[in-house]
C-alpha cells in the first residue's frame, strides 16, 4: 500500500523558540531549552545535531513503504523555512514543505507573499497551541482575527493549504469556531487541522462537536500523534483506534490523513510502529486505509 506521512518535521539546524525560550541541539539527539530544559528531541540513531532529509528518507521512508512526505514546521525544530525551500527544488516529487510566519513580525506581509509567490511553497503550516507554539510567545489572539485572514487569504489566491495545530481543549489556542470561520471566508483555501484537534479523556462530548462544527467541504484532519495524545496505550493502540472510530462516524475516513509527528514522536515508539498500526487495531477497513494512507494527502498536498 502507497503511504504519505503527511506530518513530518525536520531539523537542520535545531533552532526552536517558545514559551521556554529557544532550543538547541546538544548532541545525541538531544536539545536544550532556554531555561536549562534538556529533552530527547530525535533518537540518536536518526540524527546527533541535525535530522535532514536525506535521514528521513533512508532511516524512516524507506525501510516503511513511505513514498511521499508533508514536512510541517514546528517550534521545537525552529523555523525551516530556507531549508524547506531547498527541498522544494532539490525533491519536488517527494516532500511538501512548508514554510510558517509569526504574524507578529512587523514585516509579515512581506514575508508570506515572498513564500508564496517567489520560493514557490504552496503550503503553510502554523503550530499556534499555548503549550508549544505562537500562543506560548504571544498573548492569545483570534485564528481568524486580521492578521491571520490576510495570510490565509494570500495562500488562497496561490490556491494553497493551511495546516493549523491548535492544541487540546485547555488551551487558548483551541478555536474550532474560528476555523470554521476561517473555512468558510476562504472558500478556495484548503485548511487541515493537525492532530483531530487533540482528542481529550473526558471531554469527547466537545471534541465531537467541535469536528461537527468543522465537517466542512474544505477541512481535513490529520491524524499525527494521536497514539501519544491518547496515552497511556499500547502498541497497537486500541484506546487510539476507538477516538478514531468516533471520529470517522462524524467526518467519515475521506477527512483523515496519517502522519506520524516524527522524528520527536519517534523518541517513544518507533518509525514502524507509528507506520503500521492502523493496519493492526482495526480503526479502518482496507479500503479506508488507502485513503488514511496515501489518496487524501494526495489529494490536499500534492495535487494543484
Amino acid at each position: 500500500m502507497k503511504k504519505i506521512d503527511a506530518h513530518l518535521h525536520l531539523a537542520n539546524p535545531v533552532a526552536g523558540y517558545c514559551r521556554r525560550g529557544e532550543s538547541r541541539a546538544i548532541g545525541g539527539g538531544k536539545a536544550q531549552w532556554g531555561n536549562g530544559e534538556i529533552f530527547q528531541l530525535f533518537p540518536v540513531e536518526l540524527g546527533d545535531m541535525t535530522f535532514t532529509a536525506e535521514d528521513a528518507l533512508e532511516k524512516c521512508m524507506k525501510p516503511n513503504g513511505v513514498d511521499k512526505a508533508v514536512l510541517m514546521s514546528g517550534s521545537m525544530y525552529g523555523f525551516q523555512n530556507q531549508y524547506h525551500k531547498l527541498l522544494l527544488e532539490k525533491y519536488p516529487d517527494t516532500f511538501c514543505p512548508s514554510c510558517t510566519i509569526d504574524p507578529f513580525m512587523t514585516n509579515y506581509k512581506e514575508a508570506i507573499k515572498r513564500f508564496m509567490e517567489e520560493d514557490g511553497f504552496h503550503l503553510a503550516k502554523f503550530e499556534v497551541s499555548s503549550g508549544g507554539g505562537l500562543m506560548g510567545c504571544h498573548d492569545p489572539f483570534d485564528l481568524a482575527g486580521d492578521e491571520m485572514m490576510y495570510i490565509y487569504k494570500t495562500v488562497e489566491e496561490h490556491k494553497g493549504v493551511v495546516a493549523l495545530d491548535v492544541g487540546d481543549i485547555a488551551m487558548a489556542s483551541h478555536q474550532p469556531w474560528s476555523i470554521m470561520e476561517i473555512a468558510r471566508k476562504c472558500p478556495d483555501l484548503k485548511v487541515v487541522v493537525c492532530h483531530l484537534l487533540a482528542p481529550t479523556r473526558g471531554w469527547e462530548r466537545e471534541w465531537k462537536l467541535s469536528l461537527e462544527l468543522l465537517n466542512l467541504p474544505n477541512v481535513w484532519f490529520d491524524i499525527a500523534a494521536i497514539p501519544k495524545i491518547m496515552a497511556p496505550d499500547e502498541y497497537p493502540y486500541p484506546v487510539a483506534a476507538e477516538y478514531l472510530q468516533m471520529a470517522k462516524e462524524i467526518l467519515t475516513a475521506k477527512k483523515f490523513m496519517w502522519g506520524t509527528d516524527a522524528p520527536f514522536a519517534a523518541t517513544q515508539d518507533t518509525y514502524e510502529h507509528l507506520t503500521d498500526y492502523l493496519f493492526k487495531n482495526g480503526a479502518f477497513t482496507e479500503e479506508e486505509l488507502e485513503d488514511v494512507y496515501y489518496n487524501n494527502a494526495e489529494q490536499v498536498y500534492f495535487s494543484k
